[in-house]
């Protein structure tokens, strides 16, 4: 389906929980999430109307996020079903990767090709301080338990934080070398009011590029990512910059989160509910919420965060 700028809105973001097991300190609460009750989340039968209704819209592209999205019970049935609606070309699910060892496999079997992973640090200290509870090993494990089971891609996903992990690019960067991974550094986004992060915090993405000098520019696209490659590297390295340099003008996706919003904007609290309708009624939701889609957010920065209204959990990364 085609917006009133002319993108191609071929991509939906589809939350399956707000709960996670690590809580991260630019994504949630360090004592977690408030817990609404089952019935005001979108059950998996109405998750998979939801990618009914958006794969009649032209949407052919499903990433499944959270929150944690492994911690789900039945994530890998949420997976299969979604998988086989007719129109959907590519399933991927995004994970910091710690249930990765035990679940890579059967989410392959379920007909997931891609996941994108979350490593901010390779050190187990600073790991430890990021995630507040999590343990670096276990998702390095999960990383090399995704390349084992075979899916299409994997990628790594490190938000770049001055004074925390700026130190590391190169190091991140190895990943690259050592594994057949592609790597997208992020810039962090200011998604709500946390006293963790200051202005030295924000760094833009082309401290990459002057990090690693002998990358090699990559024509071939890969969404909202410069691509760049290391000399003789297994994998590539990419930059997405949403606040330095942002992509509006090429946006393609449309976010749903756990509780039933279709959001047409990350950075807008405009937000429709799905919640309770059928399937040819959500799909005249989902297209007026494409409609609604506006051709750019407002700048981001650390005295104007994003207008999202939800902290990431909560959307969906």
């Amino acid at each position: 389906m085609i917006d009133n700028y002319g993108r191609e809105i071929r991509y939906l973001r589809l939350s399956v929980t707000e709960r996670c097991n690590l809580r991260c300190r630019y994504c949630m609460p360090e004592d977690g999430v408030f817990k609404k009750r089952h019935e005001d989340m979108l059950s998996e039968d109405e998750m998979i109307m939801v990618v009914e209704a958006a794969s009649r819209l032209g949407i052919n592209k499903l990433r499944i996020t959270g929150g944690e999205p492994l911690i789900k019970k039945n994530i890998v049935s949420i997976c299969s079903r979604a998988s086989a609606v007719k129109g959907i070309d590519e399933v991927c699910v995004t994970t910091n990767g710690t249930l990765l060892p035990e679940m890579a496999s059967e989410l392959r079997e379920a007909g997931v090709n891609r996941v994108n992973i979350s490593l901010d640090t390779l050190s187990r200290e600073k790991y430890a301080y990021m995630s507040r509870r999590g343990e670096l090993d276990t998702a390095l494990r999960g990383i090399e338990a995704a390349i084992y089971a075979g899916f299409d891609k994997v990628k790594i996903n490190t938000v770049l934080i001055g004074g925390f992990n700026d130190d590391e690019i190169s190091s991140l960067a190895e990943l690259t070398v050592k594994y057949p991974v592609d790597l997208r550094f992020i810039e962090l986004m200011p998604m709500y009011d946390s006293g963790d992060f200051d202005e030295k915090s924000y760094v833009s993405s082309e401290l990459v590029l002057k990090t690693l000098p002998d990358l090699i520019h990559q024509k071939a696209a890969d969404g909202v990512a410069k691509l760049y490659k290391i000399p003789g590297a297994l994998g590539s390295i990419g930059i997405i910059s949403p606040v330095s340099n942002h992509f509006c003008a090429s946006c393609d996706r449309i976010r749903v989160t756990a509780d039933g919003k279709v959001k047409p904007c990350l950075h807008s609290d405009i937000e429709y509910s799905l919640k309770g309708y059928n399937t040819d009624e959500m799909e005249q939701i989902l297209k007026s919420a494409i409609l609604s889609k506006p051709l750019a957010h407002e700048p981001l920065s650390l005295n104007h965060r994003s207008g999202s209204g939800r902290n990431m959990n909560e959307i969906g990364g």
